[in-house]
C-alpha cells in the first residue's frame, strides 16, 4: 500500500491518472451498516414494482436501494414527528 499526503490524494484524484485505489487499505474495508441486517420477501403489486423501477433507472441505482432510501427517508421523518 502506498503512502501520501491528503492534498497529494486530492490531486491524484483530481487528475485521474491514478488509482487511488493503491493508498487504501483494503484489508480493513467492510459494509457500512452490514451488521444487525436480515432478509425481508415483500408482496408488492405491480404498478408498485413499476414505480420503483422507474426510480431507480432514474437514479442509477437498484430496485433494492431505493426502497432502502424511501423507507429510512420515512422512518426518519416519523422518528422527528
Amino acid at each position: 500500500m502506498k503512502t501520501a499526503k491528503t492534498s497529494d490524494l486530492d490531486r491524484i484524484f483530481d487528475e485521474g491518472k491514478e488509482s487511488i485505489l493503491d493508498y487504501a487499505d483494503m484489508s480493513t474495508l467492510r459494509k457500512p451498516n452490514k451488521e444487525g441486517q436480515r432478509p425481508l420477501s415483500v408482496q408488492l403489486p405491480e404498478w408498485l414494482i413499476e414505480v420503483l423501477d422507474r426510480e431507480a433507472r432514474r437514479m442509477g441505482i437498484s430496485r433494492q436501494a431505493v426502497m432502502k432510501v424511501w423507507l429510512t427517508e420515512r422512518a426518519d421523518a416519523k422518528q422527528g414527528s
